[in-house]
């Protein structure tokens, strides 16, 4: 007996289903949060890379969406992006004066106030929500908020209207025209990151039984008490230089010497 309901999907495909639907707007969301387009889809991507390595579990939240938005925003602020090479030269000027002023009034908002403000100004997320996914508390996300669009509107005045500054945060983000990414490649780069971080868990841990396992076969069984550290002997008096032969040990010596020459083959002890 079949039913008439629609089969249910595959990981793969309800993967895909939540990239095709989410992708396009994080990628013009982590533009506003850098001014970058290739940290922008970077970022996007590496959110779901890690979506489909921790899949059961971004599957069973009750907001994968927020959940890949939360990651696609770390990823895009993160500070390391500044030593890498490729984010240190300018991005080419936007066209529009306005949008051009306003993408560095934005860039001048610390990274935080900026979040806030493209989360609740731009996504549309309420206070606590905003709040929540920025992991602050709703006073601190409002105050937040309150100083992102003072600033805003002391260097473009027409952005304290914020529906104007919702539909032009809108626009700024779609100026730009990103390039298609698939969703098969993203899921195909979050298993070979996943395979290589188990394997390197396994060396890792391979290497720490092997180091434990010399440690205790080389490790001493008993005490060995410490050699003590070489001191100076005191008291012992000075050697002192031999002075003149006296006449019996000049005798002596005379006498040794030629026994030596004339024989015999060992010398004994003559009386006296």
């Amino acid at each position: 007996m079949t039913t008439g309901g629609p089969e249910p999907l595959t990981p793969a495909q309800a993967f895909d289903t939540l990239y095709a639907f989410c992708a396009p707007a994080l990628v013009r969301q982590s533009y506003l949060l850098t001014g970058r387009r290739e940290l922008a889809r970077e970022a996007v991507e590496r959110a779901f890379q890690l979506a489909w390595q921790r899949w059961p579990e971004v599957a069973r939240d009750r907001d994968p969406g927020g959940w890949v938005r939360a990651a696609a925003h770390e990823c895009a602020l993160s500070p390391w992006h500044r030593f890498r090479r490729r984010h240190r030269s300018p991005e080419p000027p936007l066209a529009d004066p306005a949008d051009r002023a306003l993408l560095e009034a934005l860039l001048n908002l610390p990274p935080v106030y900026r979040r806030t403000l493209v989360l609740y100004d731009g996504v549309g997320l309420d206070l606590p929500e905003t709040a929540a996914e920025t992991e602050a508390s709703t006073p601190a996300a409002a105050n937040r908020l309150t100083h992102a669009r003072e600033t805003l509107a002391a260097c473009l005045p027409e952005l304290a209207d914020p529906a104007e500054l919702h539909r032009r945060l809108l626009v700024l983000g779609s100026t730009q025209r990103w390039r298609a990414i698939e969703a098969e490649p993203v899921r195909r780069t979050g298993e070979r990151r996943n395979v290589f971080w188990t394997r390197a868990a396994i060396a890792f841990t391979v290497a720490i039984v092997g180091a434990t396992t010399l440690t205790l076969w080389t490790a001493p069984t008993h005490f060995e008490a410490p050699i003590a550290p070489a001191q100076a002997v005191q008291g012992v008096p000075p050697a002192q230089a031999m002075g003149p032969l006296s006449r019996e040990e000049q005798a002596l010596q005379q006498q040794l010497r030629s026994a030596a020459a004339k024989g015999p083959q060992r010398l004994a002890p003559q009386p006296r």
